[in-house]
């Protein structure tokens, strides 16, 4: 007898440390993976840019679309977007962390293992050992695996929404940009030759106070407003140079990246385009925010909170777990087997259950809010497409074609020497302000467009709109 229990527990003691190195041996390792930011930094700065693969990418999501390497449009730009924005990159590593949880919630919850060993000083007994070991194995089912997958797999539909909002909202912002460089670089020669003619008057106004023609106090105010062009023409190229840097920055490169490629937007100022004015039916409206990833993620949050409360509500019933083991005592070899329950709480899980009903209620008016938010923005970018283009429309048909004209005469008066220099290029000026005025209403007609763009969540014109949906998808 003495020879048996030698043999089991030189057994034991031989098994054991083979079990736990069979254990370690299967452990997944991971090296660390610290940040170096310094590096970081500079792998940023020297970042280039690739308007190949830009073109190609564009190329793949819009295969009827014309695409060209030589500039930036809008297509080429939302492509490179799509391939090296670091905030869609990062949209990008959240759906995979919320994808490798939803795979970890459909594995069953670990067993536990309890060893338990036990020496009695007990001269009547044949041993003094006890050795044994149980296992604890939660029984996953029923209502509590349901609703933990359940929620795992909205996590990662909400995720996937969040993205895609991601996506909008840098695509919106890298338009304005384009939008804010277009209106700067159609300025900047208006406002060249503006300044060169408020010198021309001015030098006009000099030459008649040395003749004392005039008081020298009469050519202040010309000196003022041509200070005033001047620092309009510096904000122009400033907000050119800008708009660059916004477009390089959304695009994770330097500017110097981008090389002399120009932002590109074919037919910025057309009038058969600008003419017409977006208008939806209340159908069209109501599928447009409903369709809107925003809209959707907050629906994704609120179907979490039902899952929540489902799960509150199966934790009203005892979570089951059995526990076989094999126990070694003194000789004699046992099976027991044992039947755990976890009880719920003494209120009946009430309070957590209210709770989730609470949650719920929030995430229904978070619903509710962005509905209200999505329909109010698309009115009153309707209402700004309106009265942006009632304006334009008034500067184009109106006022540019009188100051153009007036312009015209004080040039044939000249000719004629029937109007002084000082007065030809007073009327010069108000023709080239009329076109300034143009401009500033031609950027509010396409930055309104833009909010309506914004609030339908869809391009309305331009390449963008030869995009297939299924074909981004599978980009992103």
């Amino acid at each position: 007898m003495i020879t048996v229990r030698g043999a089991l527990w030189s057994a034991g003691c031989a098994l054991g440390p083979a079990l736990l190195a069979l254990v370690l041996a299967g452990c997944v390792k991971v090296a660390p993976a610290p940040v170096d930011l310094p590096r970081a930094a500079m792998q940023r700065l020297q970042t280039p840019f690739d308007a190949g693969a830009a073109a190609d990418l564009a190329r793949t999501i819009a295969p009827t679309a014309p695409v060209s390497t030589d500039r930036l449009d809008r297509l080429v730009l939302f492509a490179a977007l799509v391939q090296s924005d670091p905030r869609i990159a990062e949209g990008r590593r959240a759906v995979a962390v919320a994808q490798a949880d939803a795979a970890v919630a459909r594995h069953a919850s670990a067993p536990t293992l309890t060893l338990t060993t036990e020496y009695a000083n007990d001269p009547a007994s044949s041993s003094p050992w006890l050795l044994g070991g149980a296992l604890d194995l939660p029984l996953d089912r029923g209502g509590r695996r349901k609703a933990r997958l359940a929620r795992a797999d909205l996590a990662v539909l909400q995720s996937r929404f969040d993205l895609a909002e991601v996506v909008w909202t840098e695509r919106m912002d890298l338009a304005r940009a384009v939008i804010a460089a277009q209106v700067a670089q159609a300025q900047a020669p208006v406002l060249q030759d503006l300044l060169a003619l408020h010198d021309r008057q001015l030098a006009a106004l000099d030459a008649a106070v040395a003749r004392g023609e005039r008081a020298g106090l009469d050519v202040l105010p010309f000196r003022t407003a041509r200070a005033q062009v001047a620092r309009q023409l510096d904000d122009a190229r400033g907000r050119i140079v800008q708009a660059r840097a916004q477009v390089a920055g959304k695009l994770g490169v330097p500017v110097a990246a981008l090389g002399e490629r120009p932002l590109a937007w074919d037919g910025f100022a057309a009038l058969a385009v600008i003419a017409s004015v977006p208008v939806f039916a209340a159908e069209d409206r109501s599928r447009a925010i409903a369709a809107r990833a925003n809209v959707l993620s907050a629906l994704a949050a609120y179907d979490q909170t039902e899952a929540d409360i489902a799960l509150e509500l199966a934790k009203q019933a005892p979570a089951l777990s059995i526990g076989p083991g094999y126990t070694w005592e003194r000789g004699l070899v046992k099976l027991p087997l044992a039947l755990n329950l976890a009880l719920p709480t003494f209120d009946g899980n009430r309070r957590a259950i209210a709770a989730a009903v609470a949650r719920r209620d929030k995430a229904a008016a978070t619903i509710t809010a962005a509905l209200a938010d999505a329909g109010a923005a698309i009115e009153a970018a309707q209402a700004e497409c309106l009265a942006g283009r009632a304006a334009l429309a008034r500067i184009r048909d109106a006022e540019l074609p009188q100051a153009t004209l007036a312009a015209q005469r004080a040039d044939a008066r000249l000719q004629a020497g029937a109007i002084a220099r000082v007065d030809w290029t007073a009327a010069r000026i108000t023709a080239l302000e009329a076109q300034l005025a143009a401009l500033d209403a031609l950027a509010r007609v396409r930055l309104a467009d833009a909010a309506l763009e914004d609030a339908l969540h869809r391009p309305l014109d331009g390449p963008e709109t030869l995009i297939d949906p299924r074909l981004l998808e599978k980009a992103l």
